[in-house]
């Protein structure tokens, strides 16, 4: 479970103006729910997830969450160019320390749900967006986090392959007794997801 409660957050601008973003957003989420947030551009859906992951401290109120991982999407995959598809989703366990064959055959598996198994070895520059995205979601999944956060997984995708990347983070909450929490433009991916929380005014 999830539970966050009163979550403010502000940033100053470059004129000095303080710009409060979050105003004291409150929901809760239980293991196996997935939540789509959405909101206008500027709503504060990326501050939220950025918090929610521990990426930037709030201004006050608390955010309490049973269990230690955390899975992130971002929207713009943040993969290492140098490495193959495989080495990018394998690189949280080898990071952990796991042995590499073992870490390489978990990402494989991963790569193959996916519909990447043929494209393991490719470089990720070889890669298309889409497949980029994928390789992106498979190495967020690969710890099994217990919350998985995703920042506008499909904003620059088609169609198809945005239904099977969104499908990918609801069926993981669901099959895996975690939670999903998606931050989207797209209707489609919201209509998804368990739950639809949107972001008006620095509140839920």
């Amino acid at each position: 479970m999830i539970s966050v409660v009163d979550l403010r957050k502000s940033f100053v601008a470059p004129n000095g103006e303080r710009i409060e973003v979050l105003r004291g957003v409150t929901f809760a989420a239980n293991a196996g729910e997935s939540i789509a947030i959405t909101g206008a551009s500027g709503s504060g859906k990326s501050t939220l997830l950025h918090l929610l992951g521990g990426l930037e401290t709030p201004d006050h109120g608390t955010i309490s969450l049973d269990g230690q991982k955390i899975g992130f999407v971002f929207q713009f995959h943040y993969l290492l160019p140098d490495l193959s598809a495989v080495e990018n989703v394998a690189l949280p366990l080898l990071i952990a320390r796991w042995k590499k064959g073992r870490a390489f055959e978990r990402a494989l598996e991963l790569l193959q749900k996916t519909g990447l198994g043929d494209r393991a070895e490719h470089p990720i520059a070889h890669l298309s967006g889409g497949e980029q995205q994928r390789v992106a979601v498979a190495r967020a999944l690969i710890t099994e986090p217990k919350l998985l956060l995703a920042d506008e997984p499909t904003g620059n995708l088609d169609e198809a392959i945005s239904e099977q990347i969104g499908r990918t983070l609801v069926d993981y909450a669901h099959e895996h007794s975690a939670i999903t929490i998606v931050a989207t433009h797209s209707a489609g991916l919201a209509g998804m997801c368990d739950r639809l929380l949107t972001l008006d005014a620095g509140r839920v």
